[in-house]
Parts: C-alpha cells; structure tokens; sequence
C-alpha cells in the first residue's frame, strides 16, 4: 500500500493508529536477533518498516537482503535511500531491485556528506533532486524527512521548511519526521508547514529512551532541544533511566495521539523491548 492511502486510512471512521518502525542493519552482519526483534515488533501491525540505508555503498547489498527478510515476514518495507555519492547508475540499478521486489514506498534522503566527499560522484547534492528522479522514472511513492527543531546546516527553521517545499514539489507524499522530545516543537512545525502550503501526512518520529549516552550522542549530531522534564530525568534517574524513559515517551505519544497525528513512527535502534512496552501503554 503506498504512502498517500495508508495516512489517507487514518482519517476514515474507526480507524486505528498507523504505526511504523525504524531499523538498521547489524554492524556485525548477524540478522538472527533483528529477525527475533521484528517478530515481536509484527504483533503491533505497522503500516511500514523503514530500512536506513549506508552511503557510501557498504551495506547496499546487505539491506536488499534484509528487504527481504521484512517482505517474507509479511510486513510492508519502506528502504531509504540516500543521495549523496549515489550515481545515477547506482540509483537507477537500487530502485529497480526493490521495485522488482514489490516494494511501493522509499524514503529519498540526502544523507549526511562522509569525511572523504572529494572520493564520491555527486550526480545529485540535495534531496529534493532525487525525489524528482525518482518521480520521474518509477511508481514509487516517497517519503521525506523532516525537521521539527530546523536541520542542524540550516540557517533558520523558516529556510528548512522552504527546502522541504521544494522535496513536496517535487513529488513527495509523506513527511517523517526527525525525533524531539518537546511535543510543542512538533506542533508549531507542522502549523508552519501547513503555513508554506504543504498539505501532506506529518508522522513525527519517536526514539525511545535507552541510556544518557544515547540522547547525549543524538543531541551532538542534530538540532534537538531537551526539555527540563526530560534533563531531570536524566540528572537524576541514571540508575533506572530505561523505566522513566518509557514513562515519559508514553505521555510524548498520547499527547500526539490525542492532537491528531496521522501515525507515529519509531526509531527501534533494533530492540523491540521499550517500543514495545510505549505502544503496550498506548494503544
């Protein structure tokens, strides 16, 4: 089912939440335990399971493989992918497996420029260049991503969403976005995104809390804020952060759930147990 009909679900009568799921592949090339993790995440019935995607090409074959591995267990993959040192080849050979595979959905993605950029073949420099590419030769309906707090390279959030115009006119049909931790930045983002004239799904994304270490590692490599409920948190319940966490996300997502939210999407990290107990408490 593509993107536009499944959060086109969401506003019929009755209809349950559309929830999705965030995986990456094993650094240590072991899907045993992923394959375990996505069995148990299966009893919630996402809409989708997104697949990140490495760009500089060192799990590219790898991530057709665990496609696979979420297609035989009956679930609907969506892959990333990303186009920074993607040539056109590479991008037309990547698109071609996965819809021969039966997939309808991607996520185009710029993707963070490595160290060594001088090395990579920079057919396409911004996002929206590949959405357009992608319209433009396949059926694939696309996702995009987007950034309640601003992208931590933009100058301003009013700039971002005038780049994320651009990805939707170029032919995206969703927007997920990055995790926050303040549900107040969500919804000021989406009334400024509806401001600039884009009408599309909204799915904000949703990290679980694991460790201090995890959230100071996220917080360093993008621009997302935490709020003083959440650093008491941290400051004081260290011992027992996972518990707390749970807590405190629970109430992020039933707030969301209450204002409207057309899904919610999980970054797992590739453990089932606290997205698990988030949705247990949730739904």
């Amino acid at each position: 089912m593509e993107l536009s009909e499944i959060y086109q679900q969401h506003q019929a009568p009755n209809s349950k939440l559309k929830v999705s799921f965030e995986i990456y592949p094993p650094k240590d090339g072991d899907i045993s335990k992923l394959f375990d993790e996505l069995r148990i995440l299966k009893r919630y019935n996402p809409a989708i399971v997104s697949l990140t995607y490495g760009a500089n090409g060192g799990t590219r074959n790898f991530s057709i493989e665990l496609l696979r591995l979420i297609l035989d267990l009956e679930m609907s993959a969506m892959p990333h992918f990303t186009c920074v040192c993607s040539s056109k080849e590479i991008i037309e050979h990547y698109i071609t497996q996965i819809e021969n595979m039966g997939i309808e959905n991607i996520l185009a993605l710029r993707g963070d420029v490595p160290a060594d950029a001088e090395v990579c073949n920079f057919d396409f420099k911004h996002a929206n260049e590949l959405v357009e590419y992608i319209k433009d030769r396949t059926t694939l309906s696309i996702g995009v991503a987007g950034y309640p707090e601003g992208h931590i390279e933009s100058c301003s959030l009013k700039d971002d969403i005038d780049y994320l115009k651009r990805k939707v006119d170029a032919g995206a049909s969703a927007i997920f976005t990055q995790l926050f931790f303040e549900n107040e930045k969500f919804f000021k983002y989406v009334e400024l995104v509806r401001k600039a004239g884009i009408n599309l799904p909204i799915i904000p994304g949703i990290m679980p809390i694991r460790s201090v270490k995890q959230i100071q590692k996220m917080t360093s490599m993008a621009r997302i804020e935490i709020p003083k409920g959440l650093t008491d948190i941290l400051i004081n319940h260290n011992d027992n952060i996972k518990d707390y966490g749970i807590d405190y996300i629970s109430r992020q997502c039933k707030e969301l759930i209450d204002s409207g939210v057309s899904g919610l999407h999980f970054f797992t990290l590739n453990h089932s147990d606290l997205t698990s107990k988030i949705l247990d408490n949730i739904l």
